[in-house]
């Protein structure tokens, strides 16, 4: 069976203008997570904003089976072109993850069809509890019921987002806000898992509850068994 084809997205600003965030991550966010995916088993690329077509061309985009998107400062500057490219791949079955504030990106208010960007935030270092509501769900195999982050950044709800599929883990930060931290659904014949914790200041996603959430979210992301589907007019003899 062929590894799962994942590419890592970064939309690669902060960690090249800002000292501190660089010396979080080093290799940048993308490299960070790429690295524990293919520690996963998954056959990984990564590609950032600043390359030509983002580094989303139809040809890594068709050998893609699970994108992940991590953007914040720049989501104005992303193409339309390419947020259609890639809303059309995940129509066809295309996973995609959604990561933190990614929940204000182009793709992901197309994909949900409101302002995801609505919400309550405070940068603080609050400490987080991510606590499971689908203890059983195949996102969490392997993951404790309750996640502890020692400091991220409070999102607080309401979070302006069409109800989940499927909702999988709710936050508490110790200022007493909740947020929907973990949500899939399903679009076309794509999945969307949102998945809010991993602000840049923050090492969060060296954490490994974290990294195995990703690890699980990528193989629940992926198609199973797609076949291109047929569409428009068709003769009375298809069958």
């Amino acid at each position: 069976m062929n590894p799962i084809r994942v590419t890592v997205w970064n939309e690669y600003m902060h960690e090249r203008t800002e000292p501190h965030i660089a010396a979080v991550y080093p290799d940048g966010i993308h490299g960070c997570i790429a690295a524990f995916l293919r520690e996963a088993g998954y056959e990984v690329k990564t590609a950032t904003q600043p390359e030509p077509e983002h580094g989303l061309t139809q040809e890594v985009l068709d050998n893609t089976d699970v994108l992940i998107w991590w953007g914040h400062m720049a989501h104005g500057d992303v193409d339309d072109a390419i947020v259609k490219r890639v809303y059309d791949r995940v129509m066809a079955g295309m996973g995609i993850i959604v990561l933190h504030s990614g929940h204000a990106s182009k793709i992901m208010e197309k994909l949900m069809g409101t302002n995801s960007g609505e919400l309550k935030w405070r940068e603080n270092g609050d400490k987080e509890i991510l606590w499971s509501v689908a203890p059983n769900h195949p996102i969490m195999r392997g993951v404790p019921e309750k996640v502890i982050i020692d400091h991220e950044e409070m999102y607080g709800e309401f979070f302006n987002v069409p109800d989940p599929d499927e909702l999988v883990f709710v936050s508490w930060f110790e200022g007493g806000f909740v947020f929907r931290s973990g949500m899939c659904y399903k679009r076309g014949l794509g999945k969307l898992f949102y998945f809010r914790p991993g602000h840049e200041s923050f090492p969060t996603y060296f954490q490994k509850e974290v990294q195995q959430i990703i690890i699980n979210a990528v193989a629940w992301a992926a198609p199973q068994g797609i076949l291109k589907i047929a569409s428009g007019h068709t003769p009375d003899d298809a069958t």
